[in-house]
């Protein structure tokens, strides 16, 4: 058996939990798709676990709240198809914060590291914010509500494209030229308004034509920990540059962006793939898989 994904049309709510008048009102909510999704009057949020026991859903008001603004336990029965926790909570907009708080069996044995006092992100978030993050909070016992890091939801539904589409150019006509969206712009002789940033790189694309390339390869720019670098080199804590540290690859890293809007932060994203389109250069991304922020058995979750 199967579970389809609801069609365009169809709203993700189904049935309330929750009296009328509720504030933050829950529904039961959808499967699919995962991660949060925007509707007209609500989000729809869905999380994959085959070994979860009890999942917590955390809406904050702002993403870098101290407190959350509403707690929501799942239940087991109407909240969850198969392996796949939902849940559809009405007055929640773009531009909120959310996390998770897992339960389940600890058993590292078995892979299994399941803890309830750790605030999670959701993998499939579209924005991540670390103004709070503490990594050093994340890795010991204890409760992180207050150092930790929050999904912050995200309308993908209202950007202009202009009709922009992969530019598919032939392999054997193919200039690849590898970057750091960070590193290419930071040094002041750049010359561009907002260095280190996607943005910047727009500014560049000039350059970039002069070259004759026809792609930029993009060293990792998805969500990532630059803090879990822990030397120390001439009096300076250092930060992880290249990114290889991925917590989030449906979000982009936010060191990167020039908005404190973390809700836009996908949006800048989008504008420099579609200006470097305009301009005929196609965009490759570097993604690996196998290298994820959790680190070893001494890591955070």
């Amino acid at each position: 058996m199967t579970i389809s994904s609801p069609s365009s049309k169809t709203s993700l709510k189904r049935n309330p939990l929750e009296p009328k008048g509720t504030e933050l009102r829950r529904y039961q909510g959808s499967p699919h798709p995962f991660g949060s999704t925007v509707e007209r009057d609500g989000v729809n949020f869905s999380l994959y676990s085959s070994s979860a026991t009890g999942v917590q859903l955390l809406i904050f008001e702002k993403p870098d709240d101290q407190e959350p603004c509403r707690v929501v336990d799942l239940d087991s029965g109407s909240n969850r198809s198969f392996n796949i926790w939902h849940t559809f909570i009405e007055g929640v907009k773009p531009g909120m914060g959310y996390a998770y708080r897992v339960d389940g069996p600890r058993e590292p044995w078995n892979g299994h590291r399941f803890n309830p006092e750790k605030v999670l992100v959701d993998p499939y978030a579209k924005g991540n914010c670390l103004s709070l993050w503490d990594r050093g909070a994340a890795c010991v016992p204890g409760d992180n509500l207050h150092k930790s890091m929050r999904s912050v939801v995200v309308d993908t539904s209202t950007y202009d494209w202009e009709g922009d589409e992969p530019l598919k150019l032939p392999m054997s006509e193919t200039i690849v030229y590898e970057m750091h969206v960070g590193g290419f712009t930071k040094s002041p002789t750049s010359g561009v308004k907002n260095p280190g940033t996607y943005l910047g790189l727009i500014e560049k694309i000039p350059y970039l034509k002069q070259l004759g390339i026809t792609a930029v390869e993009l060293l990792p720019i998805c969500s990532f920990d630059h803090t879990d670098v822990t030397k120390v080199h001439e009096g300076r804590t250092l930060v992880n540059y290249w990114g290889y540290s991925t917590m989030g690859y449906f979000a982009p890293h936010q060191g990167y962006c020039v908005s404190q809007d973390t809700s836009q932060h996908i949006n800048e994203f989008r504008d420099m793939v579609k200006a470097l389109h305009q301009a005929g250069i196609e965009v490759i991304l570097d993604v690996v898989y196998n290298h994820t922020d959790e680190g070893n058995h001494q890591g955070p979750t």
